[in-house]
């Protein structure tokens, strides 16, 4: 009988915990908005389906990586440990006892690059805040810095897709069958 009223105790504090949870009681939490649920809601897919309208490139995208995100990941990309990863360098090197993961050596898709960057960044102050301009700008900028575009190439929803990544060809493919059968739907 004992076990039964401790179970039912820790079953009611797990409940009221739940209904807590987004309240504004204790100040835990809040409920997203439409804008930020919206943000997780537009999957952006590798062949670029789901790429909203926009441009950018390296040239504009450096003006805004230095001022937004240099601080984290140095104003080249190289990194500014543990706070921001380097971004440049390491191509080839994932096969040696070294290996660098940058966005040139390890990011097999240019799409999940450009996702990344404009729903996680610039991660402090404000992540998911750059515009789509902007977010296909840092994209080439850091792009270009890896020696995959060219400076002046302009990155957009049809050409951004088209790049094509060192490691495009780097991972190894998930031989579940169920896994094939979900990608297919």
């Amino acid at each position: 009988m004992r076990k039964a009223g401790a179970l039912l105790a820790l079953l009611t504090v797990s409940g009221l915990s739940f209904l807590f949870a987004q309240s504004t009681v204790g100040h835990i939490g809040r409920v997203p908005t439409a804008e930020e649920l919206r943000k997780w809601k537009s999957p952006i897919l590798p062949d670029g389906t789901g790429m909203p309208i926009g441009s950018g490139t390296a040239a504009h995208g450096e003006i805004i990586f230095v001022n937004k995100c240099g601080g984290c990941h140095g104003m080249h990309g190289e990194g500014h440990d543990p706070v921001g990863p380097q971004l440049v360098g390491g191509i080839g090197s994932l096969r040696t006892p070294n290996p660098v993961l940058t966005v040139g050596s390890y990011w097999p898709y240019s799409t999940s690059v450009w996702d990344y960057i404009h729903r996680a960044m610039p991660y402090y102050p404000n992540p998911g805040t750059l515009s789509v301009d902007e977010t296909y700008s840092v994209t080439a900028y850091i792009l270009y810095l890896n020696h995959i575009i060219a400076r002046d190439e302009v990155m957009n929803q049809i050409t951004l897709p088209k790049v094509r990544m060192p490691n495009r060809n780097g991972f190894v493919s998930d031989p579940r069958p169920d896994v094939h059968a979900m990608a297919k739907r």
